[in-house]
């Protein structure tokens, strides 16, 4: 399986603060080797048909998407990156 960074994601993490970069490593090799970890808290988007999240900690989220044999990491932020994920 490969993993993919959009744009959005990238200009996301960039503008996080330290402590939260280090959450989404953590909960990002859990991911890896446990995806049904219950830390971890994945979630179907409401409203869309592929698109998933990730709780990195009680205000920050990351989004993402299977795409073939891909997982797509869309963005990366606060908790209302939901509205526009």
């Amino acid at each position: 399986m490969r993993f993919v960074r959009t744009n959005n994601f990238e200009r996301d993490y960039k503008r996080l603060p330290q402590p939260i970069k280090e959450a989404f490593a953590k909960q990002f090799l859990l991911f890896l080797e446990t995806p049904s970890h219950p830390s971890l808290d994945i979630k179907k988007m409401k409203g869309h048909a592929d698109l998933w999240r990730v709780k990195l900690t009680a205000g920050y989220r990351f989004t993402f998407q299977r795409v073939g044999d891909a997982i797509v990491l869309r963005r990366i932020g606060p908790h209302d990156i939901e509205r526009n994920p």
